[in-house]
C-alpha cells in the first residue's frame, strides 16, 4: 500500500495542534515588570499567633509583637466588639512589644482597654488611656509568662511591618482553651491586619493578540487551614464607566467565594462562586482556572486579552483594593524617571509633632533625637517656646529645649504648667504649633499612711510580725486632669534584712501582696501580709512608694517618692482594744462561773451537823472562804499572765 499521500494529512494535523492555545502561550513571550496598578489587601494570616477562648476570666490579654523597618511608623489599632455580646464585663490588656519608635492611633469605641508597652517606643494618641510601663524582656518567653500573671492570653500575634490592625474581643468558639503561639498562624475573626508596604503588581504584553482588552489577575494562596470564607474583592479602575475590555481573573483555592464591589463593566472570571456587593446573596458559579502563573496568563490570552494589566499573588486575604489609572491604554508601566533635578522632600510634620513629648521633674524639657527625624524627610531649622528668645540647644544627634516653670512664657492655672512649642520647618513657610503641659509636682502633698483593717479606719505606724497590712497612698489637691499609679513600693527592714519589694512596674509582687480598688477619693490601695519569722527579728522599717503622675494630654509619667516609719513587733507584744476588753470580760466570767461552781460543791458536800456556837463555827467558815478567795484570784490571773507573756 503507497502512503505517501498520508504524509501531507499528518503535517497538516500537526500544524493545527501546534496553534493550539497551550502551544501558542509556550511560544508567546510574557516578561512580567513592576506596573502603576496599586493593589492593598487585609489578612488574617500571621507569621506566628495564636487564639484561646477564655470565656470566664476576669482580664483579657491580646499581645503583638510588631517589627518595622523604619526607625519611625505609624499604626491605627482599632479594638471592637460585636453589638450582640453587649457591654464587656471584664477588663482588656493590650500589650505592645515592638522594636522601633511607633505612632500609635487608637481607637477602642466603648470599651475600656488598658494598655502596657514601653513608653520611650510608643507615643499614644489619643492619650488618656490606663497605661502600664511594660518591664525590660530579653525574649519574648519572658513577655508571655508576665502577661500570664496580669490575666488569661486570649491572643498572641507577630506582625512585620503592619498599618493597620483589627482587633475583634468576640469569643472564639472553636479555639483551644491555652493560647500556644503556631507559625503561619490563621487568626480567623479575632485579628485582621493590613501591611505598610503594597503588594508587587506586575503585567506584561501578550504578543501575538490583537485588540486592547486588559486582564487583571488576582491569585489567592492557600491558608494553613482549610475553611469556607468570603474574600471581598474591590476594584477601581480609570474609565468612569469601566472598559468593556477588561477582564477580571479571580483564582483561589476551591473553599473562597468573592464578593466583588465595582461599579464597572468587565468580563469576570473566577474559582469558586462570586456575587456583587450590591447582590450579596446572588452566587454565580465560577470556573476550574489553573493554580499556576503561568497557566493563569495562558486563560488570560486564552480569553483574548493582549495585555495583563495587573498580576498579584497574596496570602489569603479578606479584603483587596485593586486601582488603577488604566483605560484600556495598554501597560501602564513606572519606570524609573531620571532626576534632573532633586525631588522634593515632603516632610511628615504629624509624625514630627507626635515625637514633642515634655519631661517633667523641676523644669519642662523636650529632646527631639535626629535619627527620628531624619526618615521623617523634616529639616528642623528653629524649635523654641511661645518666648522665642528661649531656643533649643542643637547637639549632635538631638535637639534639647528646656525652661523652669517660671520662664519661658509659662502659664500656670493651678498644679498645670502649659506652654506653646513652635517648630520651623525648611519646608513650611508657617512654623508648626504644639500645647505642651506639666504638673508642678512641688504644689503637690503626698501622704503614705498604714492602717491594720481593711476598713481603713485608723492610721497605724505599728505592725506585728504575720500581721496584714492595708496602704493607701493619697494625693493633694486632686486634679481631674491627673492620672495616678503605684509605680512601686518596699519595705526596708535594715541592713541585716533583704527588702521586702511588694509592687514593680505597677503589678503586686507576690501572692502576698493585692492591689485594692481606690478610695471613693481616688487614693491608691493595697495590702501585704508580712513575713511571721525573720531572722534577725526586725524592730523598725521604712515604706516607702513611689507614684506615677501622668496628665491626661502627656504619654510621660512623673515620678515621686513618699515613706513612712514603721515599728515592728514580735506577735503578741501589742493588743488592740478589742482584744484587751475580750481578755477582760473572759477572765470575769471565767471567775464568776468557777466562784459558783465551788459554791455548789461545798453546798452539797458539808455533813449535816447541829447547831453550833458561832466561835466553833468561824475557823472552817474562814478557812474554806479564803480557799475559795485564792481559786477565784488564781483563776483571774490566767488571762493576765497570758496577756503578759503573749
Amino acid at each position: 500500500m503507497d502512503r505517501s499521500p498520508l504524509y501531507p494529512v499528518m503535517a497538516l494535523l500537526l500544524a493545527v495542534y501546534s496553534l493550539s492555545p497551550t502551544s501558542l502561550a509556550e511560544t508567546v513571550h510574557c516578561d512580567l515588570q513592576p506596573v502603576d496598578p496599586k493593589v492593598t489587601y487585609t489578612t488574617s494570616q500571621v507569621p506566628k499567633g495564636c487564639v484561646a477562648q477564655v470565656p470566664n476570666a476576669t482580664v483579657e490579654v491580646h499581645i503583638l509583637f510588631l517589627e518595622f523597618p523604619r526607625e519611625i511608623s505609624s499604626l491605627e489599632l482599632t479594638v471592637q466588639m460585636s453589638k450582640q455580646n453587649g457591654t464587656l464585663s471584664r477588663e482588656v490588656l493590650l500589650v505592645l512589644s515592638v522594636d522601633k519608635t511607633v505612632f500609635l492611633r487608637l481607637q477602642h469605641p466603648g470599651i475600656p482597654v488598658h494598655l502596657a508597652f514601653s513608653p520611650n517606643r510608643v507615643f499614644q494618641e489619643p492619650p488618656g488611656v490606663n497605661t502600664t510601663q511594660l518591664p525590660a524582656f530579653t525574649t519574648k518567653s519572658q513577655l508571655l509568662n508576665w502577661a500570664g500573671t496580669k490575666g488569661a492570653i486570649a491572643s498572641v500575634a507577630e506582625l512585620n511591618d503592619p498599618k493597620s490592625i483589627l482587633l475583634h474581643l468576640d469569643q472564639a468558639p472553636r479555639s483551644p482553651s491555652s493560647c500556644s503561639p503556631q507559625p503561619h498562624m490563621d487568626m480567623g475573626h479575632t485579628l485582621e491586619w493590613r501591611p505598610h508596604t503594597e503588594a508587587s503588581v506586575r503585567g506584561c504584553r501578550l504578543n501575538g493578540v490583537p485588540g486592547h482588552k486588559e486582564a487583571h489577575i488576582l491569585r489567592v494562596l492557600p491558608g494553613p487551614e482549610a475553611r469556607p470564607r468570603t474574600v471581598t474583592v474591590k476594584v477601581e479602575l480609570g474609565c468612569p464607566s469601566g472598559n468593556p475590555d477588561s477582564l477580571l481573573i479571580l483564582q483561589g483555592p476551591p473553599y473562597v467565594s468573592w464578593l466583588i464591589d465595582a461599579i464597572h463593566s468587565m468580563q469576570i472570571w473566577t474559582t469558586g462562586n462570586y456575587s456583587f456587593k450590591i447582590f450579596p446573596k446572588n452566587y454565580v458559579s465560577g470556573f476550574r482556572l489553573p493554580d499556576t502563573p503561568q497557566g493563569l496568563l495562558e486563560e488570560a490570552r486564552r480569553l483574548n486579552a493582549s495585555v495583563v494589566a495587573s498580576f498579584v499573588e497574596l496570602p489569603l486575604a479578606s479584603a483587596i483594593s485593586l486601582r488603577t489609572s488604566s483605560c484600556g491604554t495598554g501597560l501602564q508601566t513606572s519606570p524609573t524617571p531620571v532626576q534632573t533635578t532633586p525631588p522634593k522632600e515632603i516632610c511628615n510634620e504629624e509624625l514630627l509633632m507626635s515625637l514633642i513629648q515634655p519631661k517633667c521633674f523641676n523644669d519642662m524639657t523636650l529632646v527631639l533625637k535626629k535619627n527620628l527625624i531624619s526618615p521623617l524627610r523634616c529639616t528642623v531649622t528653629s524649635l523654641t517656646f511661645r518666648d522665642a528668645s528661649c531656643q533649643a540647644e542643637d547637639r549632635d544627634d538631638q535637639f534639647v529645649l528646656r525652661s523652669t516653670y517660671s520662664s519661658c512664657g509659662m502659664e500656670m492655672t493651678g498644679n498645670v504648667v502649659s506652654n506653646e512649642v513652635v517648630v520651623s520647618l525648611l519646608s513650611s513657610p508657617s512654623p508648626q504649633r504644639k500645647k505642651v503641659q506639666c504638673i508642678n509636682v512641688d504644689s503637690l502633698s503626698f501622704l503614705l499612711e498604714l492602717y491594720l483593717t481593711p476598713q481603713f479606719l485608723q492610721a497605724s505606724n505599728t505592725i506585728e510580725l504575720g500581721q496584714q497590712g492595708f496602704v493607701q497612698v493619697s494625693v493633694s489637691p486632686s486634679i481631674p486632669e491627673l492620672m495616678l499609679k503605684l509605680d512601686s513600693c518596699q519595705l526596708d527592714l535594715g541592713p541585716e534584712t533583704d527588702t521586702v519589694e511588694l509592687i514593680q512596674s505597677q503589678a503586686a509582687k507576690g501572692s502576698c501582696v493585692s492591689l485594692l480598688s481606690p478610695s471613693p477619693h481616688g487614693d491608691m490601695r493595697f495590702s501585704f501580709l508580712l513575713r511571721g519569722y525573720m531572722v534577725p527579728t526586725p524592730k523598725a522599717g521604712t515604706l516607702s512608694c513611689t507614684v506615677a503622675l501622668r496628665l491626661r494630654t502627656s504619654f510621660m509619667d512623673v515620678h515621686r517618692t513618699v515613706s513612712m516609719s514603721l515599728n515592728i513587733v514580735s506577735p503578741g507584744k501589742t493588743l488592740v482594744l478589742p482584744a484587751v476588753l475580750g481578755i477582760t470580760f473572759g477572765a470575769f466570767l471565767i471567775g464568776a462561773l468557777l466562784t459558783a461552781a465551788l459554791w455548789g460543791i461545798y453546798s452539797h458536800t458539808r455533813p449535816p451537823r447541829k447547831r453550833e456556837p458561832v466561835v466553833a463555827v468561824a475557823a472552817p467558815a474562814s478557812s474554806e472562804s479564803s480557799s475559795t478567795n485564792h481559786s477565784i484570784g488564781s483563776t483571774q490571773s490566767t488571762p493576765c499572765s497570758t496577756s503578759s507573756m503573749a
